[in-house]
């Protein structure tokens, strides 16, 4: 028997303004202008501001745009006056299917030869046949962007029959790979490893003691190399700690990743704009927020009068009542949008002032052993707003200090105490760490057992384990691939 129940549940909510608010909030700079233009372009009641002037002829032109129409702030707009009925704009009773945290991600295009198709136009210079050209194109079209391929042989054979309908065999592909594919621009291109990568560049220069030397290594010893096992090296094959201090130089002068050194000039290199400015005035901390984050914008007033016409009109047709609603979407759209703007101004302001406050001591000195431990929530109490609108503040926005210009998120870090019962932020414990191990005796570097000792020497009692996990969030490889000879 089917059974009925009634449950009550609470739920809530974002409106399309509140995840609009949002998303203006985690813009950074750049971004938030050409949203800013976009609006503009999309929504005619929306008016820039002009630069103020030094004279009344000027300053009279400023309260006009270019055609003339008087311009008015939004707080001088009541649009329910001039409408007896109560219709709500669609973009209020609208919504996509998206989250607040979506991004609308538009990827920019860079003009240029990419690295596939300069490897496919060198092609050209080798004397080969049809068969021969469409296996090299395949095989081309199979490099990654460091310049690697990553299948075996036999896959590359069956991909080229059922895709490409090139039947071949192993030994085929193997020669266009060897006597084609490898001798292309970048040297190293076409590798199926990095060994092979650094042999096949250190065999196109010129012949030299130390070169054949190191390439007998790479060949004969590659594992011994890479884990810098250096007295089995010297045993092996025989030769003095010079010799092979000359050959680890001449490798360590190859490129790993040969397709990067191409594919990197295709990137978008994004220019950083800082979002607020800190700046040291009299002994005491003064921030600003960029001027490009704070748009002078405003309402057309003939939009208004466009109102106040249809409200002195005698006859009001269906078309008129129309464009009226039009209108008043439009308006209501612009004086949401001036005022979610404010809104955020007023947010990064808040918001960064606190941080400013929290860290006022590395602000005012640029000691990064001065940051304190924070966490979002820290903030997000100080100024009574959720942590997602504080990580959202953080996570994309810079500030200019008299020290460089900084991520804010960076200046978040966990707390651990030290030995005098202290809470100390663990960036500044991996600063020590990051120091010790930049003075360590590189014949002999330090493992991260006696990097637990030594920083417990200095007053932060932390584990081998917990050494090993901030070395690898530096990015700095375990002692053995630290040692040099």
């Amino acid at each position: 028997m089917l059974k009925q129940s009634l449950q009550q549940k609470l739920l809530q909510k974002l409106s399309p303004q509140q995840i609009q608010l949002m998303k203006l909030i985690q813009l950074p700079t750049q971004a938030f202008e050409e949203r800013l233009k976009q609006e503009i372009e999309e929504n005619p009641a929306l008016d820039t501001g002009k630069e103020e002037s030094d004279n009344f002829e000027d300053d009279y032109a400023n309260d006009f745009d270019d055609t003339g129409t008087e311009k008015i702030d939004a707080e001088d707009i009541n649009i329910d006056e001039y409408l007896s009925d109560d219709e709500i704009p669609s973009y209020k009773t609208q919504t996509n299917n998206y989250s607040a945290d979506d991004d609308d991600k538009n990827v920019p295009y860079a003009a240029g030869t990419t690295f596939h198709q300069s490897l496919k136009n060198q092609l050209n210079t080798f004397n080969i046949n049809e068969e021969e050209r469409a296996i090299a194109e395949f095989l081309v079209g199979s490099i990654d962007d460091s310049g690697y391929i990553r299948r075996d042989i036999l896959d590359l054979v069956d991909d080229l029959a059922f895709t490409a309908n090139v039947f071949t065999t192993e030994e085929k592909v193997e020669e266009i790979l060897t006597k084609v594919v490898q001798k292309l621009d970048p040297i190293g291109v076409g590798a199926r490893n990095l060994q092979e990568c650094l042999i096949i560049q250190l065999k196109t220069k010129e012949k030299t003691k130390n070169r054949v030397l190191a390439i007998d290594i790479l060949e004969r010893a590659f594992d011994h190399f890479v884990k810098k096992h250096f007295k089995k090296l010297l045993e092996k094959f025989n030769i003095s700690e010079d010799e092979l201090k000359e050959v680890n130089q001449e490798i360590s002068k190859l490129n790993p990743k040969p397709g990067s050194a191409y594919s990197g000039n295709n990137r978008i290199v994004e220019q950083i704009v800082p979002d607020f400015s800190i700046k040291i005035i009299d002994g005491e901390l003064d921030l600003t927020l960029n001027s490009r984050n704070a748009p002078e914008l405003h309402i057309s007033k003939a939009y208004s009068n466009m109102l106040k016409g249809y409200q002195e009109s005698n006859t009001k047709s269906k078309s008129q009542k129309d464009a009226v609603f039009f209108i008043k979407q439009k308006l209501d759209a612009a004086k949401w949008f001036i005022d979610a703007i404010k809104q955020r101004q007023q947010t990064l302001l808040v918001t960064m002032n606190s941080i400013m406050h929290y860290q006022y001591d590395y602000f005012l000195t640029g000691d990064e052993r001065k940051l304190k431990p924070m966490i979002l929530k820290d903030i997000a109490d100080q100024i009574n707003m959720d942590v997602s609108t504080v990580s959202r503040v953080a996570n994309s926005k810079y500030v200019s200090t008299p020290y460089g210009t900084k991520l804010i998120k960076e200046f978040f870090s966990e707390s651990m105490k030290n030995d005098q019962g202290e809470d100390v932020s663990t960036r500044e414990i991996k600063k020590i760490l990051e120091t010790v191990i930049a003075e360590e005796n590189k014949k002999k570097p330090l493992t991260d057992e006696k990097l637990s000792i030594i920083l417990k020497d200095k007053g932060y009692p932390i584990a081998r384990r917990t050494v090993a996990k901030y070395r690898e969030q530096l990015d700095i490889p375990v002692a053995r691939l630290r040692k040099e000879i």
